[in-house]
């Protein structure tokens, strides 16, 4: 135990440390792994070959949803319908197979609680505030907007956290992203997350956790603090996280895998010791004031390449470092775009709002704000609105949403990652562009020779009723 004030990572980490070698690494206890079909066959093998158990398959939980398609799994008889691509039928088809034969609770295809891992964590409460959580993909930063240590992890890390339950780490350094003021008419926290890219490049996170601190944050909904969170990966960092409150309790409070009657009441005490304390030391401090931001979309193929809706496409010549001149050229070449065109003179051909960015009920909300009693244009070919969970897709159809949707000349879609990457159909043509709720705009992501543009539900929305990119304060 110390006196000194510690950071809410401090405390985390040190509640988790089993033990610390001479070299400074430390074994962490991991509370939570979540498992889809991409980074976990090699890891079940690697238990079967070595002849152990999965150690705490109550800890596990596995969905998928990097491959699955995302039109409809069974037919009219309620059979499922086989999966045309071989490669990812083979994928899902052994996450079924391993997870039978490791116990691991498993929620399958046609499952209500279907969806994206990085949704139906939260939204189940297997998610909670102070634990350590980790799962074989990047974006499982998002999981610390509820307060809990999450990461993503290799293979190898993988078959480690099943077999051992733990980790080999060493400590991150800590950094506080403080957004001061209140976010502006028309700006979303999507917005904020990509200007903060903006602010400090790709790299700018790169050996820190980012504890993301101020009004802006603490008067943002869970799902707001997702898609912060989610995307800090984008900025390099290894997690994201924000102080659990009022907000995170009343978010969490009666879902199927919270804690309840006297373990809810101690689960909170402990959760609000889970904070910053007052003169706490953070490697780096940034703050950033809320009133500079302004919608955001993304330029180039970078996460750092944002601008404006308002601005026009840089120039190589605004940058003084050589390296960032050569790939600002070619960014511009890949995403046919000239410096100084208006980004608002940008026509869009697909929209994507989906992803574990973007996937929940408040982002269809504004989306469906935006387009109720519009159309999208003639100019967009493809659009597609793929709810996160099975459960954010009921609560939609509950409220019309999907109605709006259909009516606005969208497809409604199953659960899964979807066009955020393209690992199943749902693919973005070569040349031509999307504007994406997702996360990524790197080159090829959304599809061979696809160019992505990132942005928010409402600014997408937008985007598929003029067929360009568009500024959402003309429309609220």
């Amino acid at each position: 135990m110390t006196n000194k004030p510690q950071t809410l990572y401090d405390k985390i980490w040190n509640d988790h440390v089993v033990g610390t070698r001479p070299d400074g690494t430390s074994i962490i206890y991991i509370d939570r792994h979540l498992v889809h079909e991409v980074t976990s066959p090699q890891a079940f093998e690697g238990l079967r070959l070595s002849e152990r158990k999965l150690r705490r398959p109550d800890l596990t939980l596995a969905v998928p949803d990097h491959n699955l398609p995302t039109t409809a799994r069974v037919d009219a008889s309620g059979n499922p319908i086989p999966i045309a691509d071989p490669e990812s039928a083979a994928q899902l088809a052994a996450l079924e197979r391993n997870v039978t034969e490791f116990n691991v609770p498993y929620i399958g295809a046609t499952h209500i609680n279907q969806g994206i891992v990085h949704v139906v964590g939260p939204e189940l409460g297997f998610t909670l505030p102070g634990t350590t959580l980790v799962c074989g993909d990047s974006h499982t930063a998002a999981h610390g907007a509820l307060g809990s240590l999450a990461f993503g992890i290799g293979t190898s890390e993988v078959e480690h956290v099943m077999a051992t339950q733990t980790l080999l780490l060493r400590k991150s350094k800590s950094m506080e992203i403080r957004v001061e003021g209140d976010l502006p008419h028309g700006v979303t926290p999507k917005d904020l997350i990509l200007h903060i890219i903006g602010v400090i490049g790709t790299a700018g996170g790169t050996g820190y956790v980012i504890e993301y601190r101020g009004r802006v944050f603490e008067q943002m909904s869970v799902e707001g603090r997702l898609t912060v969170s989610n995307m800090s990966i984008e900025a390099g960092a290894r997690a994201g996280l924000i102080a659990p409150d009022d907000v995170t309790f009343d978010y969490l409070h009666d879902r199927p895998m919270s804690p309840t009657g006297d373990d809810w009441d101690a689960a909170v005490a402990y959760w609000r010791t889970l904070k910053s304390d007052e003169g706490a030391n953070f490697d780096k401090s940034i703050t950033i004031n809320a009133a500079d931001i302004a919608p955001t979309i993304s330029w180039g193929t970078s996460p750092e390449d944002v601008i404006a809706i308002t601005d026009i496409i840089p120039s190589p010549d605004d940058y003084a470092d050589p390296s960032k001149r050569e790939a600002v050229i070619a960014s511009l070449e890949y995403m046919g775009l000239t410096p100084g065109m208006k980004a608002s003179d940008i026509a869009i051909e697909n929209i994507f709002i989906g992803s574990c960015t973007n996937s929940r009920i408040e982002d269809l909300r504004a989306a469906a704000q935006i387009l109720k009693g519009r159309k999208k244009s003639d100019y967009v070919k493809w659009a597609i609105i793929v709810p996160g969970s099975g459960q954010v897709k009921a609560e939609a159809e509950a409220e019309g949403l999907d109605k709006i949707f259909i009516d606005a000349g969208f497809e409604w879609r199953e659960p899964g990652c979807s066009a955020c990457l393209g690992m199943n159909p749902d693919k973005v043509p070569a040349g031509e562009r999307c504007a994406s709720t997702s996360n990524r705009n790197f080159v090829g992501r959304q599809g061979p020779g696809s160019r992505t543009h990132l942005l928010s539900p409402a600014m997408a929305a937008a985007a598929a009723v003029n067929g360009r990119l568009s500024d959402i304060r003309e429309f609220i």
